[in-house]
């Protein structure tokens, strides 16, 4: 199996009755089977052809999850062409133009969602023949294309000259590219990463290796289609093993969509959900808001459950050994009177999250560990198909990112490239037939981040005596000491956020500088309760005052004699704080479509509060820049 087309044929073969697909476009979920599947990937493909479409021609795809992108991507692919998969978060004038000209597409299929987008950039893209509708338009242009106009012509190409097609697909080869996925940096220039279809295959057969998945799985894949994680783990792994996969209900809003996710969860029942830490947070602020309006015993009563189901699960691998083993039976019946409620809110057949996309706190995992549908973090990249590691329900150790996927090689380097006993840190570097081919029209970074068949991931881990990897940061996010010495911050940012509700976000900064310092993004709201309680008047000049030393004292339960002292290197936590006036968020492009900070825009955004940070002034949270962008967020 070297090509999306065989795993396709080989999954029909085998589970032609399977539901491969579910959707809900009326009042319910209707499924497609694999050989209905087929059915409809061949009327497309043809229809392709039939247009033009010519072996290696580029085709843009945008559209939220749901049948037709997968029939659409595999209608490409037996076409013999190379679908370029886009973000529905991408900016039209910058983000989306740049990828479809440096791309060279002939056409984009778009949805109804997401024809705007293209509407206002499809006259500044010379190379773009025609725009290809997933739903019906009122007033169509004379270069529009409509997908089902285009099935139908593919039925009368199938029926005249099935051979033609046939041909077509039969024809496609391991190392024929299946893919361009660009990476999600908000640069001027983010990098095309060249996926063949035999990184794709090749990555379906190394996770296989990580758990078992029989054809009567589910998954509500409601992380977006374009992106690796979903791509790969939920609808080719899930193809691979002839089980089945179900769009999120799409809202008249993104909003609305986003809150069609525990409906359809209840309708689908999915055994497994590919998730990220944000929407895993959400889960657990919802199970934790459903309890406290059980009242204050219900929630004394969780409280106590969850504290002895840590003790007995530890850190997941040496779960109930040792003297653990004597909180097995309160575990047992807590299960039964409070968790097993909790699993029927996600459809009672859910038995594990598989989480990617971002480091996963520690906290975060014991919870669903707890409740009995344990988190199993991944690791993997986009430039890799993208699975590398995950954690599995047979192998769980909590704040790692799981074991290796077999039939690749992986090896932690120092900085000469020498490879590092376990248990020492240094970049994480893989090599595969799941590695990209290299960056569309970009040789020198190629050139940069493939070494003699080895990935260069740029990240910095370990692994353990146990065969378990441990991911720490992105090297180009370390801290670095004015003496040289290197840390990676994200842990600590994310404890700091995760543990303060007063803190909604907060940046770590040290290139070479004598102490590390913190852009924080206050939460207001929170503050003004905190405030209100005790009895102060928020807005009001000691308010403002009253916010930045709750702050401060946020910051100080990490240091010497603070609740959470010895959690992390005290040189590596700010000893200066800068209020930030604004959040990172995507429209102002200090987020990603993938929901991390761009460090080095955030760093540029607010280069005059990082040059005042190191200042005399600075070094007492409540000075003239603080109160100013406190200000800010009360007057807002």
């Amino acid at each position: 199996m070297k090509t999306i087309i065989e795993l396709f044929e080989s999954s029909v073969g085998k589970f032609p009755d399977n539901i491969y697909l579910w959707e809900k476009s009326t009042d319910k979920f209707a499924g497609t089977t694999y050989r209905e599947t087929r059915t409809q990937v061949l009327q497309f493909a043809a229809g392709l052809i039939s247009l033009g479409v010519k072996k290696g021609d580029r085709i843009g795809l945008i559209s939220e999850g749901r049948n037709q992108w997968i029939i659409s991507e595999l209608g490409i692919l037996y076409a013999g062409a190379i679908n370029v998969p886009l973000s529905v978060k991408l900016d039209a004038q910058t983000e989306m133009k740049f990828r479809l000209m440096h791309s060279g597409c002939r056409f984009v299929i778009v949805s109804k969602g997401q024809a705007s987008k293209i509407e206002a950039i499809r006259n500044e893209l010379p190379e773009l023949e025609a725009v290809i509708y997933l739903n019906e338009k009122e007033e169509p242009l004379a270069n529009d294309l409509f997908y089902c106009d285009l099935v139908e012509q593919g039925k009368n190409l199938l029926h005249e000259n099935r051979a033609r097609v046939e041909q077509r697909y039969q024809a496609v080869q391991p190392n024929d590219l299946a893919n361009i996925s660009y990476t999600s940096g908000t640069t001027a220039d983010p990098k095309g990463i060249m996926l063949s279809h035999l990184n794709y295959a090749a990555n379906v057969l190394q996770s296989s290796t990580l758990m078992d998945i029989t054809p009567d799985w589910k998954t509500l894949a409601f992380l977006p289609w374009d992106h690796a994680f979903a791509h790969t783990a939920c609808l080719y792994c899930f193809m691979y093993f002839g089980a089945s996969v179900a769009s999120l209900e799409v809202g008249s809003t993104p909003m609305e969509t986003l809150k069609n996710i525990p409906k359809n969860i209840k309708e689908i029942k999915p055994r497994v959900l590919m998730s990220v830490p944000a929407i895993a947070k959400n889960f657990r602020k919802g199970i934790e808001s459903g309890i406290r309006q059980k009242g204050p015993k219900a929630e004394k009563l969780f409280n106590h459950a969850l504290k002895i189901a840590y003790k007995y699960n530890g850190n997941g691998f040496n779960r109930g050994k040792g003297l653990r083993f004597i909180y097995k039976p309160l575990v047992a019946l807590y299960d039964k009177l409070l968790f097993s409620k909790i699993r029927e809110s996600f459809g009672g057949e859910l038995k594990l999250f598989i989480g990617g996309g971002a480091l996963l706190d520690i906290e975060l995992q014991r919870f669903f560990f707890a409740i009995g549908i344990p988190m199993c973090q991944g690791y993997g990249l986009s430039e890799a198909a993208p699975v590398i590691s995950s954690n599995a329900l047979h192998a769980i150790k909590m704040g790692s990112s799981g074991r290796l996927v077999k039939y690749m090689e992986l090896k932690i380097v120092d900085a000469e490239g020498l490879e590092m006993p376990a248990g020492e840190k240094g970049e994480i570097i893989v090599k595969g037939d799941n590695v990209m081919l290299g960056y569309w029209k970009n040789p020198t970074a190629t050139a940069d981040t493939l070494q003699d068949g080895w990935l260069h991931t740029g990240d910095m881990g370990y692994l353990d005596q146990d065969g378990f990897l441990y991911v720490l940061g992105r090297f180009k996010s370390l801290l670095i000491g004015h003496d040289g010495e290197k840390y990676s911050p994200e842990g600590i940012e994310e404890a700091i956020v995760e543990q303060s509700p007063l803190i909604d976000q907060c940046m770590l900064h040290n290139n070479q500088d004598p102490y590390t310092t913190g852009l924080i993004v206050p939460n207001a709201a929170a503050i003004s309760r905190e405030l209100s309680r005790r009895g102060i008047q928020p807005g009001t000049d000691r308010a403002i005052e009253s916010s930045l030393k709750l702050i401060q004292s946020e910051i100080d339960k990490y240091k010497r004699n603070g609740e959470f002292a010895n959690s992390f290197p005290e040189r590596w936590l700010p000893a200066t704080i800068a209020i930030l006036p604004e959040a990172f968020t995507e429209q102002n492009h200090l987020l990603n479509s993938t929901m991390k900070m761009v460090r080095g825009k955030i760093a540029e955004r607010f280069a005059s509060e990082l040059e005042f940070v190191y200042s005399a002034e600075a070094k007492n949270i409540v000075n003239e820049n603080n109160r100013q962008a406190m200000k800010q967020w009360y007057d807002e």
